[in-house]
């Protein structure tokens, strides 16, 4: 038989008395209630009144459950509770909410009921006016719920040094960044967008709260294009992000001239187009560099409040405006541009004219050395090729493929068979699209010598490809001659360190497909 301490082990016993009386229940009831409450009673407490008892038994090694498991999330009855997600919208445009009574029941995680206190004046220990003067905005907070988001707050509040102030100026950050890095900490959410996402970075980085600041970085980075590169760059060497810089320096090198004629080029400070200016593998013409610096002196006089005149672009650039390779200028573009800038002096002028033509060359201040630019890899997708004498025809048909990269290239051009009947000239429309939306296109000619070997035809400015997405290759060609095609194709080429997959394109009438035709090869900086 088990004893009593064993049947405690194994079970646990609660006697609730429960609120009903005696009375209201039958006879019967009444009387074995009675008879039960006598024979307890039997150790000097029959003074106490009659009760009902009931045996309720849990086994211990029940699974505890969490509160999101004992509370699951109900919509609210009324129209007059509020949703977590509906805090959120109001909160960012009104700090003075008053939560529905026993709001704190509507949430079953401590994430949502702390995620209701983000820019809520409700039990706000602190305030921050943020901004600087004349735009500024008044924001509540908690001390608690910012110290342990932050350690900068944390010092603030907690530390050795703390001070206790019920407002806080903070004139350096813009207000939207701000409410962006509070709402992280509140709600652990991250809502960026393009506009402010440079000021939550800075906020971010100031406040020390590392995971939004690599959230930013990751934001930038799949923003990235020719247009913000160089602007990007400035920042990234600010908030010592290399990874973003490295990136930067991929789109400029690939996207030169674009990147050059942005406007964004124009916002950068001295010390980055300095370090422009001596990049090696900048792929530009160097007249591209030259306009783009004469831009940049333009706008810096007007930080400057300088006056637009020669003398002050010249001023604003100093030294910097040597680090243009100007001896390395094609002879029509130093003449017919910077010869007649009026930037230069009249002795430097004649210096270079003579390095352009005497035997006996002077010593310039200029760097006289051409820059190296980018070496374009080439991705060519057939085995081996062939010819027939009743194909490869071209009647203004298209020849399409998509291909899909591992890593962000930029594609320069495509490599194209020629004739297999002798010399011959062709025109070529090339275009890129991506998901039917056109990203590149170029109309030119070009000229086969009968040999199978692939000729190149460029886009204008190399298109940006991003990895694990397909783009569309397409080429119309127009030539009286049959030309070589390709056999034996792949669906996948490693060049280098880019893996490169191909599929049919349903653009393609002329045949080209995965196994044979034309577009044997992708030119592309990686």
């Amino acid at each position: 038989m088990v004893d009593d301490k064993e049947r405690n082990m194994k079970c646990l016993t609660f006697f609730l008395m429960l609120p009903e009386t005696v009375k209201n229940r039958s006879k019967k009831s009444s009387k074995k209630t009675n008879q039960s409450s006598s024979s307890s009673s039997s150790n000097g407490s029959s003074k106490l009144p009659p009760v009902c008892y009931e045996i309720i038994t849990l086994k211990t090694k029940k699974k505890k459950k969490m509160a999101a498991d004992i509370f699951p999330r109900k919509k609210p009855a009324s129209s007059s509770s509020t949703t977590v997600q509906q805090y959120h919208q109001q909160n960012l445009s009104n700090n003075n909410l008053i939560p529905a009574p026993n709001w704190q029941g509507l949430y079953p995680t401590i994430r949502e009921r702390n995620a209701v206190m983000f820019n809520n004046d409700l039990m706000a220990d602190v305030h921050f006016v943020v901004g600087p003067p004349g735009g500024t905005q008044r924001l509540p907070g908690h001390k608690y719920v910012l110290a342990v988001g932050s350690s900068v707050f944390h010092a603030m509040f907690y530390g050795e040094l703390a001070e206790d102030k019920d407002e806080i100026r903070i004139p350096d950050v813009d207000p939207a960044a701000f409410l962006t890095m509070l709402k992280y900490i509140y709600c652990d959410e991250i809502d960026l967008a393009a506009d402010t996402v440079l000021a939550t970075l800075y906020a971010a980085k100031k406040y020390i709260v590392p995971h939004l600041a690599r959230a930013c970085v990751n934001f930038l980075e799949t923003s990235l294009s020719a247009k913000n590169a160089c602007v990007l760059l400035s920042q990234s060497c600010l908030f010592e992000e290399p990874d973003l810089t490295q990136r930067c320096w991929e789109v400029i090198d690939a996207q030169a001239e674009l990147a050059l004629k942005s406007e964004g080029f124009c916002d950068i400070d001295f010390q980055t187009l300095e370090s422009i200016l001596r990049r090696e593998t900048l792929n530009a013409k160097e007249i591209v560099v030259f306009e783009a610096a004469l831009n940049w002196a333009e706008v810096e006089c007007q930080r400057q409040d300088l006056a637009l005149s020669i003398e002050n672009k010249r001023k604003v650039l100093g030294k910097a405006l040597y680090l243009i390779r100007i001896p390395t200028m094609a002879l029509d573009d130093f003449a017919n541009g910077a010869a007649q800038s009026g930037v230069l002096t009249l002795n430097e002028t004649n210096d270079i004219f003579l390095w352009y033509t005497a035997a006996k060359k002077p010593e310039l201040q200029f760097v006289s050395k051409a820059r190296k630019g980018l070496v374009p890899q080439r991705c060519h997708r057939f085995q081996s090729c062939a010819y027939r004498s009743n194909q490869w025809r071209y009647r203004g048909r298209c020849d399409s493929i998509q291909f899909a990269v591992d890593k962000r290239v930029f594609i320069a051009g495509f490599g194209l068979y020629g004739s297999s009947c002798g010399s011959a000239e062709y025109s070529a429309k090339i275009e890129l699209k991506r998901q039917g939306v056109v990203l590149g296109q170029n109309l030119s000619k070009y000229f086969s010598d009968g040999s199978s070997s692939t000729f190149p035809v460029w886009f204008e400015y190399p298109v940006q490809i991003e990895p694990d997405t397909f783009y569309t290759a397409s080429v119309i060609l127009d030539g009286n001659e049959l030309s070589y095609f390709g056999q034996e194709g792949m669906t996948e080429v490693q060049c280098g360190k880019v893996t490169v997959q191909f599929q049919c394109s349903s653009d393609s009438t002329n045949g080209t497909g995965v196994q044979g035709g034309q577009i044997p090869e992708l030119i592309f900086y990686a």
